[in-house]
């Protein structure tokens, strides 16, 4: 059983690779004759336009890089088996985030040839989205977290208690060493 979730998470993740390497030059090409064809008075681009384009294009290598790395299975060289799947490319969390700042790379190298260099502007979601992530898991919670008065906490103890929560007060009222009392270490 375990040996089929490893092969299918290596050949999703074998998969996404490919996809990846092939939209690293896609957007860039199709970015260049999207100029050709609706902005040729754009051709060839400015240096600032360029400058742009390679301060984009840096992260969004190293970050394909990097999934890259970590999504490669390892296999075993003598007989071919799958040592290790890599890391599974489709979990939420930092591996997700990595994506759309790839696609949104993508995105503005396309946007900047069809519509043009203000475009741009919009690669700055990326910056604003983390912010607002740091600010509602962070920032919020810790500073403009309102505190419990005491007239909620009377609130609170008047609330009715569910049979379990009967039970193990009236266990640790007893002292019974099956009831922790406090943060568990």
């Amino acid at each position: 059983m375990a040996k089929g979730s490893v092969k299918r998470i290596a050949g999703q993740n074998a998969q996404t690779i490919k996809n990846l390497r092939i939209g690293m030059i896609v957007p860039t090409v199709l970015s260049l004759v999207l100029r050709f064809i609706f902005r040729r008075s754009s051709l060839p681009p400015s240096k600032g336009s360029l400058f742009i384009y390679v301060l984009t294009y840096l992260p969004a290598l190293f970050l394909s890089r990097y999934l890259e790395n970590i999504g490669t299975s390892r296999r075993d060289p003598t007989t071919g088996t799958i040592l290790s799947s890599g890391e599974d490319l489709g979990q939420p969390g930092v591996t997700e985030w990595c994506f759309d700042i790839i696609y949104v790379t993508w995105a503005c190298e396309v946007g900047s040839g069809t519509l043009g260099e203000w475009f741009w502007w919009f690669y700055l979601v990326i910056p604003f989205y983390a912010f607002f992530k740091i600010w509602v898991k962070f920032i919020y919670p810790m500073f403009f977290r309102k505190s419990s008065t005491p007239d909620q906490t009377a609130a609170d103890s008047d609330k009715p208690l569910s049979k379990r929560q009967e039970k193990l007060q009236k266990r640790s009222e007893r002292g019974d060493p099956r009831v922790q009392r406090g943060p568990r270490k």
